[in-house]
């Protein structure tokens, strides 16, 4: 059976963001607390930031989300037929909530938004130095997301039922863990592949809990190097060694034996580890010249969006990886995650 053919094959679950990008100097980093390359969520001290940002730099708005931005990479990369990828989140009865839906559109993404009115449709503050970004998420809506008035929907569970890979980004863990564990034990119960990204420091650290309970549901895990020494270190691994910890990630607890866990770990421009039955593998990333880097806004999700197309058509986990390198390599030439019309990947 051709998998390909298969409209919402692929699931994905998270928090659409509207991106707001900008490139900004080191005193508006200092002034905020940001450091170069983190993701963190809002906090009180951060509420002008969003407004200063437009007002004083020079801003480029981009449909966002790490979640909501695989799955649009994963659909471009397969391009035929559209509505393979499936998206859920929530957003806001507002104008960034309708730029959000005219994206996902254009993006050929079957997005079904839970739309509330309490809150805005959520924001993200990508300040770019260099080839650094620090991230800033708003969440507003995104993390007013309900299972009971959405997930658990006649008409979106069947969305759900139809999807034999889920991709869910560490970041929803702050919103709705019963939405997650709902989606990861169904994949579990039907030896469907479930998928899952560290997506940040902060969540291995205060999110341990919800991420630990998700975990044994867990077929193949995304993390880049900071993510996952931050993880091993929290989890008490006792080591610093990459591989060592992928290895460890591995053989945590899982609830699905018939897939052993794959763990894959990006590390910017050294090469990408890939757990391989007892093995640990490194693939070399492609080689890309420095002033050619326009932003690496979007690079890792791009990588798991590269990742998923390649997954969902039943590839080898080399291929997926390879495809991950390719999209990764497209999106860092670009202003936040945008792509050109067609990729170029064999």
């Amino acid at each position: 059976m051709d998998l390909i053919k298969n409209q919402n094959a692929l699931f994905g679950m998270g928090n659409p963001l509207l991106d707001i990008c900008a490139v900004v100097d080191k005193d508006f980093l200092d002034k905020y607390g940001l450091k170069t390359n983190d993701q963190i969520l809002a906090e009180e001290k951060h509420k002008e930031m969003f407004e200063e940002i437009v007002k004083k730099f020079k801003v480029e708005y981009h449909a966002g989300g790490a979640t909501q931005n695989s799955v649009k990479v994963a659909q471009w990369m397969i391009q035929e037929p559209h509505k393979v990828a499936t998206f859920f989140g929530c957003i806001g009865k507002d104008k960034f909530g309708k730029i959000l839906k005219e994206k996902a559109e254009e993006a050929h993404v079957e997005a079904h938004y839970y739309e509330q009115s309490e809150e805005p449709t959520g924001t993200c503050a990508a300040c770019i130095t260099g080839d650094n970004r620090s991230l800033v998420a708003n969440l507003a809506a995104a993390n007013c997301y309900k299972k009971e008035k959405h997930l658990d929907l006649e008409e979106n569970w069947k969305l759900v039922e139809k999807a034999q890979v889920y991709y869910i980004a560490g970041f929803f863990l702050t919103v709705s863990l019963e939405s997650i564990l709902k989606v990861a034990k169904h994949a579990s119960e039907n030896n469907k592949i479930f998928c899952l990204n560290l997506s940040a420091p902060f969540i291995c650290e205060f999110f341990k809990e919800a991420l630990m309970k998700v975990m044994p549901y867990v077929d193949i895990l995304f993390g880049n190097e900071t993510e996952a020494a931050t993880f091993a270190q929290e989890r008490g691994f006792e080591t610093e060694d990459i591989e060592e910890i992928a290895k460890k990630a591995q053989s945590l607890p899982k609830e699905n034996k018939k897939r052993q866990r794959i763990v894959v770990f990006t590390q910017g421009k050294e090469g990408t580890v890939m757990t391989k039955g007892d093995k640990v593998e490194t693939f070399p990333v492609l080689k890309i010249d420095q002033s050619e880097i326009v932003d690496t806004t979007g690079a890792g999700d791009a990588f798991v969006g590269g990742f998923l197309s390649q997954l969902v058509q039943d590839k080898t986990f080399e291929q997926c990886i390879r495809a991950g390198h390719y999209a990764a390599n497209v999106i860092i030439r670009h202003a936040g995650c945008t792509f050109p019309e067609k990729p170029d990947f064999h």
